[in-house]
């Protein structure tokens, strides 16, 4: 006697194939939404380069581009977002109000995920260049001048500074199953002009 009908096995393959794509659909969220997200944010940069104030990527949103940050001698451009919360780092780095704004003397402080805008922070290098444009067109280059694992838990990062510093921050390691450990890659550069 046969365990399985043929109507019993379709039913099964069907089921696993609905289980799959789930799996599938599951993994590309995050990185879709990113990417969707960027797309909607270069369109809210451009008007906001054309005068309007604090333009919304989308009607609902609760922030605003501030910044186009460029790395890896242009390979990486990213919109930086106000502020951090969890919403917002959803979609995009996101710079921490407490620091100080883009070429301003102080600390400029840009957080993001790092599985999908900041995974390009695992290949920096200590001597790389960093420029951040703020939304009225001014171009800041930045230095990598150094790459820190720091326990978020004990550390905390400087704000008042003497220069003008950018720091970019994202949880470490980069190969950590479970999100939110408490260490963090910190990224730290010099403003050269």
């Amino acid at each position: 006697m046969r365990f399985f009908t043929r109507s019993r096995r379709r039913w099964i393959v069907a089921c696993l194939l609905c289980l799959g794509f789930w799996q599938l659909g599951q993994g590309a969220y995050i990185p879709a939404k990113a990417w969707v997200a960027q797309e909607l944010m270069q369109r809210a940069w451009q008007r906001g380069q054309s005068g309007v104030e604090q333009p919304a990527p989308w009607p609902w949103a609760d922030t605003w581009p501030v910044a186009r940050l460029s790395a890896k001698s242009g390979e990486i451009e990213l919109i930086v977002l106000e502020g951090a919360s969890g919403r917002t780092l959803a979609f995009g780095p996101g710079r921490l109000s407490a620091g100080s704004l883009p070429g301003e003397v102080g600390n400029t402080v840009i957080a993001g995920h790092r599985d999908t805008h900041f995974g390009f922070l695992r290949d920096v290098e200590v001597g790389e260049s960093l420029v951040l444009e703020t939304i009225a067109g001014r171009k800041h280059l930045y230095r990598v001048i150094g790459i820190d694992v720091v326990d978020s838990r004990r550390g905390s990062l400087q704000l008042d500074t003497e220069e003008a510093y950018l720091s970019l921050v994202t949880c470490y390691p980069f190969e950590a199953r479970d999100p939110g450990g408490p260490l963090r890659l910190v990224v730290t550069a010099k403003m050269l002009f």
